[in-house]
C-alpha cells in the first residue's frame, strides 16, 4: 500500500472542507508512454486498496487485469479505515479523531479525491473503470463527472442510484449501530456490539434464501444453537476485528447519497453524458441490486450491453463466479475492439 498526502483543502459536496488528505492506494504494473493503460478498480463497501486480497484471481501476470499489459489502480475510499482519511483519524482542528463529527461525504466526493490520485500518478486516460456494488456507484459517477477520461465502463451488481430497498437496509444497520450505548457516547474504542448486529443485518442482503438453506441446514432435532444464528455471530465477529465501527456508519450514509440524476434533470438525463462504451452485468439472485437496476443503465446508455450471470448465492456472487466474469468483460473488450475497427474502416 502506498498513500498520497494531499496538504490542500479538499471542499465536499456538503460544503464542508478537509483540510488536508491522505489516500491510500496500490497500483499493478507499469503505466505506459501514453499514460492511458489503465484499469482503474474501484472497491465494495469494506474492502481495501488491495485488489488481489479481496479479489484474487483477478489482477496479475496472464489475469484479466493483465499486469503485463495494463496499469491497475486501487484507491481505498474517502471515509473508509484503510489508510484514506476518515473517522477514525485525528481531526487536525481538533486534535481528537472525527468519530461522528466527520462531514457528510458523497459518491461524487469520493471520486473527486479518485482525480487527485489520478493527477498525482499522471494518468492521462482511463482504459477501464470497473466497480461492483458501491463500487459500481464510483464507477458510473467517473464515468459521468469524467466522461472524456473513460473509454469502458464495467458496472457490475450495482444500481444508477440507491434504492429505497437498499437505504431501509442501510438504516436498520445505523438503527443497530445507535443501540449501541458505547457508540452512541461517541466512545473511540465503541460501537463494536452495534457494528457485529449491523453486519448481520447486512448479510441478509448479500445473500439468498437458497444460499442459507443449502449451507445452514441442522439436523431435525435440534431446538436451539442453530447453525444459521452462529454464522451470523461469526460474519459479525470478523467484520469487528478489522474494521472501525464509526467508518462503518459513515459509509453506509455514503452509500445513501448515490443518485446519478441528483442535479442534473433526472437519471436518464446524466446517463446521456457517458462517452465510455458500457458492459452493465447482474447477478440473477441478487436481493440487494435486483438484475432490473443493471438493465436500467443497459437501456438507457447508447450501445450498452447487459449481462447477466445466473448464480443461486446472491449479491457476493461478483466476488466467487470470478472465472466467468473474467470471459464476460474479455469478450466485452473485444467486441468493443472490433466495433472501433470495423468504424475505421468503413
Amino acid at each position: 500500500m502506498k498513500k498520497l498526502k494531499f496538504e490542500e483543502p479538499f471542499l465536499t459536496e456538503s460544503g464542508e472542507v478537509l483540510t488536508r488528505l491522505e489516500i491510500a492506494y496500490n497500483t499493478y504494473g507499469a503505466l505506459n508512454g501514453e499514460g492511458n493503460n489503465v484499469i482503474w478498480v474501484c472497491h465494495a463497501l469494506t474492502a481495501n486498496s488491495d485488489v488481489e486480497s479481496w479479489w484474487p484471481g483477478m489482477a496479475g501476470e496472464g489475469l484479466l487485469f493483465n499486469i503485463s499489459e495494463y496499469y491497475v489502480v486501487c484507491a481505498n475510499i474517502l471515509g473508509s479505515c484503510y489508510g484514506t482519511t476518515g473517522p477514525a483519524d485525528l481531526n487536525p482542528e481538533t486534535g481528537v479523531p472525527w468519530l461522528k463529527a466527520f462531514p457528510q461525504i458523497t459518491i461524487r466526493d469520493v471520486v473527486n479525491v479518485h482525480e487527485i490520485l489520478r493527477r498525482h500518478l499522471g494518468i492521462k486516460g482511463i482504459h477501464t473503470v470497473i466497480g461492483s456494488s458501491i463500487g459500481g456507484y464510483q464507477a458510473l459517477e467517473y464515468a459521468i463527472m469524467y466522461p472524456d477520461l473513460i473509454r469502458h465502463l464495467v458496472f457490475i451488481a450495482s444500481s444508477v442510484r440507491q434504492t429505497p430497498w437498499a437505504i431501509a437496509f442501510n438504516e436498520s444497520q445505523r438503527l443497530a449501530m445507535e443501540a449501541d450505548e458505547s457508540f452512541a457516547a461517541g466512545d473511540p474504542q465503541g460501537g463494536r456490539k452495534g457494528m457485529k448486529a449491523a453486519r448481520a443485518v447486512a448479510l441478509l442482503s448479500y445473500r439468498s434464501s437458497y444460499a442459507y438453506n443449502l449451507t445452514q441446514q441442522d439436523d431435525d432435532e435440534r431446538t436451539d444453537s442453530f447453525r444459521a444464528s452462529s454464522y451470523q455471530a461469526y460474519q459479525g465477529d470478523k467484520l469487528v476485528s478489522r474494521f472501525n465501527p464509526y467508518s462503518y456508519y459513515c459509509l453506509t450514509k455514503l452509500s445513501d447519497t448515490h443518485n446519478a440524476g441528483r442535479g442534473r434533470g433526472g437519471v436518464r438525463e446524466a446517463l446521456k453524458a457517458i462517452r465510455a462504451k458500457v458492459l452493465s452485468v447482474g447477478i440473477s439472485s441478487d436481493f440487494l441490486f435486483p438484475v432490473y437496476d443493471q438493465k436500467f443503465l443497459a437501456d438507457n446508455v447508447e450501445g450498452a450491453y447487459y449481462k447477466e450471470i445466473d448464480f443461486l448465492y446472491g449479491h457476493d456472487g461478483f466476488l466467487i463466479e470470478r472465472e466467468l466474469l473474467t470471459g464476460i468483460i474479455r469478450e466485452f473488450w473485444e467486441k468493443c475492439s472490433k466495433d472501433n475497427y470495423d468504424k475505421k474502416r468503413a
